[in-house]
């Protein structure tokens, strides 16, 4: 992975929660390879020996003492908004699953006598609502609908780091794509088949990221001492459903022939797959270009390639 201007001399002890999810497994890997020191800050019982903490979101319980002495937290932890159709309950889970997080650690960390430097916690793309073609970056204005909602509060309770003088970065982030989880796997199943194609009127856009280079911008962010407030965590290469659909296919040498008409994403995802599925925003990176940021795959099929060949890698490795 490209150095990205990464400063050797930053503080060097990290805590980070979300640390066993897809994103934030592969960051520990990569920070630790780094030379960094990185404790997890984790919900479950801790694990003799190892370098976590407990903490408890729910029941608002967290040790300062425990926290202490950290030079950058990474707050990743939030549930999955695609496990299911959103109910009241479900919807009621997401948000205080992000919101009551983030605060309880906000407010530790405000108290500590040795703050953190720097915060970069995690936020979504969702914030920019359905944009149609209009190209959106981090100073375009909230868009409408649940989870412009959740991200707004979520990136809102990150707000007592930011009084105590902590630097916050709320990285917005796209669809990851990884051969190891999240979207991707899902699809790949029925475009082997030959039964992937356009979902709805495929001209919604999908504002995606390669995970490299999500890990890639969280060093960044980490290194990067005037970069604060709202970043977004995407690839500069935005494309419809159309242009996914197709791109995918060619990689996949198969056809794409089968759409998933917009009715039938209603009937079977209702809420979650108009927002997920049928709506997108077409958001730039305009923070990270302007600092220099380099993207190790700037286009969706260099990406897909990366992805495949490594799963494939990974499947014939003994």
């Amino acid at each position: 992975m490209p150095d990205q201007s990464f400063d050797k001399d930053a503080p060097r002890r990290v805590l980070i929660t979300g640390a066993s999810g897809l994103v934030g497994s592969r960051l520990v890997a990569v920070l630790r390879a780094d030379g960094f020191a990185v404790t997890a800050l984790v919900r479950r019982g801790v694990q003799p020996g190892g370098q976590e903490i407990r903490w408890d979101p729910e029941r608002g319980q967290l040790d300062p003492a425990q926290v202490e002495g950290f030079d950058t937290v990474i707050h990743l932890a939030g549930e999955n908004i695609a496990a299911g159709r959103w109910t009241p309950q479900r919807k009621q889970l997401i948000l205080r699953s992000r919101i009551d997080g983030t605060a309880l650690l906000c407010r530790t960390m405000a108290k500590l006598q040795r703050r953190p430097r720097v915060l970069v916690s995690a936020s979504a793309v969702g914030y920019y609502g359905d944009r149609g073609n209009e190209l959106v970056d981090e100073d375009s204005p909230a868009g409408k609908g649940f989870l412009t909602e959740v991200t707004r509060q979520w990136e809102a309770a990150t707000q007592a780091a930011k009084d105590a003088g902590i630097r916050v970065v709320n990285l917005r982030l796209g669809m990851v794509l990884s051969a190891a989880g999240g979207a991707l796997p899902r699809m790949l199943g029925p475009f082997k088949a030959g039964l992937g194609g356009v979902v709805g009127s495929g001209r919604q856009y999908v504002s995606w990221v390669a995970i490299d280079d999500l890990v890639g911008a969280v060093r960044f962010a980490i290194a990067a001492g005037d970069l604060a407030g709202p970043v977004n965590a995407v690839s500069p290469g935005a494309v419809t459903n159309r242009e996914f659909v197709t791109t995918l296919a060619r990689v996949l040498h198969r056809p794409a022939v089968v759409p998933l008409p917009a009715i039938a994403v209603r009937l079977m995802y209702g809420e979650m797959g108009q927002s997920l599925l049928l709506e997108g925003a077409r958001v730039r990176p305009a923070k990270l270009l302007q600092r220099g940021f380099s993207f190790q795959y700037p286009d969706l099929e260099s990406a897909l390639r990366h992805e495949l060949q490594t799963s494939e890698t990974a499947r014939r490795a003994p």
